[in-house]
This record gives structure tokens, C-alpha cells and sequence, in this order.
């Protein structure tokens, strides 16, 4: 089949590195601007149209698919599907209808939980066991088309979204060729979706990532692991900001949230319902990461310090 690829991040890569290889031709690809990047803001552009190059793909990066600029180059591309994988931008009905099989979406969750934006870190920050990837037929819904495949994949007691990140994209590149091939052949079956399991996950917001220690330490710790790497859960100790980067939930308790409760080779906080949580790894504002050990070396923080 005829091929256009949509998507814009790592996590794209390894379906279009899949379909590459494939026996499908894959026509061009989409994705977006290129971004200025780091401190420097060095004009970066996006992991996909590094691939698609590396490959003599056409790469194609609209600001916009309302304007019909967009529309005139898939008419000159002919493509018989679109695959969207992270793309990042809401496709018009007349995209969605234009292709011979339409338009199918990798979606990185078991739909209809966990529609929208970030389901990876977000099945994380909410405590899921399992999630998975959902390969659907894409209608103007955001993620509300009918379901064409599934995979389900067990989190780890302790991964975070930087490390299932890696293993769905993995899992997503797999099933999207194996259902390319099924629609091929007329196998692919397509079933609506149950709207009464639906969830929205919100866009993450670096201040979603400010730890509360109101919260019982097994929300922290979640939090902590689904906010890792981007944009990193943290706390603020004598009005500087404290990176997070691994954790765990101990043994102790506080009548008062946020009090370290130990600091004798390790930093132990205080949370709420009587629970607490260690800090393992962390970045201080300034500084690189480093054990927390590590950082009760170079800055002594008392027993009954209040942290926020």
C-alpha cells in the first residue's frame, strides 16, 4: 500500500523505521515545524523528518491541514492510508476522508481510557497496572474511532513514562504493521469503542509536576515515575526547586505533611494518610543529579525541615 506517515516525536520513529522496511511504500511523511531547542534555542528539527530523510522520503510540515495546502499535496501523493502515530495536530474530515482506507491511528493506551494527550504518563501518574496500545479507524473525534487491534502491556512496579515510552513504541510499531497487513487483506474487524470506560487525559503542565505532600506517598511515587523524564516532579527546599528523579514509599509517617522525618544517609518526607516516601535521586536547582545522599553531604537538611 501507499503510505503517508503523520507523526513528530521519538516515540514515532520506530513505526516509520517498521514501515520503511515493510513492503508498503511509504510516500511521504508529516510532521511538525521544526522548534527551537535548549538553551541556545538551536532551531532542531523533529526525530521523524530526520528518519524520513535518512531515507529519501519527502518530508512535508504545514502549519496548518485547514488551509488546503495540505489536501493539494496528499491528492499529489495518492496515498491509499494514512497512519498517524503522535502526530500532534486534529486532521479535517476531508484528510480523514480522502485516503481509499482512511486514516488509522497508534494511540498509546487500551481505549477509550485515557483519550487525549500523554496517556503514557498519565496511565502511570493514575496508578494503572496495564496499559497498552490501541490501533483505531480515526474519525473527527479525538481518539473516538472505531477500534481495529489491541495490545496490552503490564507496567512495571517501578518504570517510569521515560521507559514505557520505549517499550510502546515498540509494541506500536509491531501492530501497525500487522493490521497495514490485515486491512490489506480484508481481515482488519473494527469495533466501536465503549463510551461508558471513556477518560480524557489534560495536556501536562510543568506545575501538575509540584509535589503535594498532602497526598498519600503512593500518589507521590506515581507522579514521580510518570513525570520522569518531562517535565520531572519536584519540591521546593529553601526556595529552590528540587528535581525528583526516583523515589519510594517507606516505612514512617508525620501528624504533619512534608516534614523530613530522616536525613541519616537518606531523605525521608512525611505524606499524607500517615505515609512516607524516600528520595532516592535528585537535581537540584543548579546543580546535576545526584543521589540524595549525596545531597544531605554537600547541604545538611535538619529533622523536622518543612519542604513544599
Amino acid at each position: 500500500m501507499r503510505i503517508v506517515f503523520m507523526g513528530t516525536p521519538d516515540y514515532s520513529v520506530k513505526t516509520l523505521e517498521l514501515l520503511i522496511k515493510s513492503k508498503h511504500n511509504v510516500v511521504g511523511v508529516f510532521a511538525q515545524p521544526d522548534k527551537p531547542v535548549g538553551r541556545k534555542q538551536i532551531l532542531t528539527p523533529p526525530p521523524t523528518k530526520v528518519c524520513a530523510l535518512n531515507n529519501g522520503i519527502k518530508v512535508f510540515q504545514p502549519k496548518t491541514l485547514r488551509d488546503g495546502s495540505a489536501m493539494e499535496i496528499l491528492k499529489s501523493l495518492q496515498p491509499d492510508i494514512i497512519v498517524v502515530v503522535a502526530y500532534g495536530k486534529i486532521l479535517p474530515k476531508e484528510i480523514l476522508d480522502f485516503p481509499k482506507y482512511g486514516c488509522i491511528n497508534g494511540h498509546a493506551s487500551l481505549l477509550p481510557r485515557h483519550r487525549g494527550a500523554s496517556p503514557i504518563q498519565w496511565s502511570i501518574v493514575c496508578g494503572d497496572k496495564k496499559t497498552g496500545v490501541t490501533i483505531m479507524q480515526m474519525d473527527e473525534g479525538m481518539d473516538t474511532g472505531d477500534i481495529i487491534d489491541v495490545v496490552e502491556v503490564t507496567i512495571g512496579e517501578n518504570e517510569t513514562a521515560e521507559e514505557l515510552f520505549e517499550r510502546l513504541s515498540e509494541v506500536s510499531a509491531d501492530l501497525m504493521l500487522k493490521v497495514l497487513n490485515d486491512i490489506e487483506n480484508g481481515n482488519a474487524v473494527r469495533t466501536k469503542q465503549d463510551e461508558s470506560g471513556a477518560t480524557y487525559t489534560p495536556m501536562i503542565k510543568k506545575e501538575m509536576a509540584h509535589l503535594d505532600f498532602n497526598e498519600d506517598a503512593g500518589t507521590l511515587f506515581n507522579k514521580i515515575r510518570g513525570f520522569y523524564s518531562w517535565p520531572c516532579a519536584y519540591f521546593v527546599l529553601d526556595n529552590k526547586r528540587i528535581k525528583v528523579i526516583s523515589a519510594k514509599v517507606t516505612k514512617g509517617g508525620n501528624n504533619e505533611n512534608g516534614i523530613v522525618i530522616d536525613n541519616t544517609n537518606k531523605l525521608v518526607i512525611s505524606a499524607g494518610n500517615n505515609t512516607a516516601i524516600e528520595i532516592v535521586d535528585v537535581q537540584p536547582e543548579g546543580s546535576k543529579p545526584m543521589t540524595a545522599k549525596t545531597m544531605l553531604n554537600g547541604h545538611k537538611i535538619e529533622i523536622g525541615t518543612k519542604v513544599y
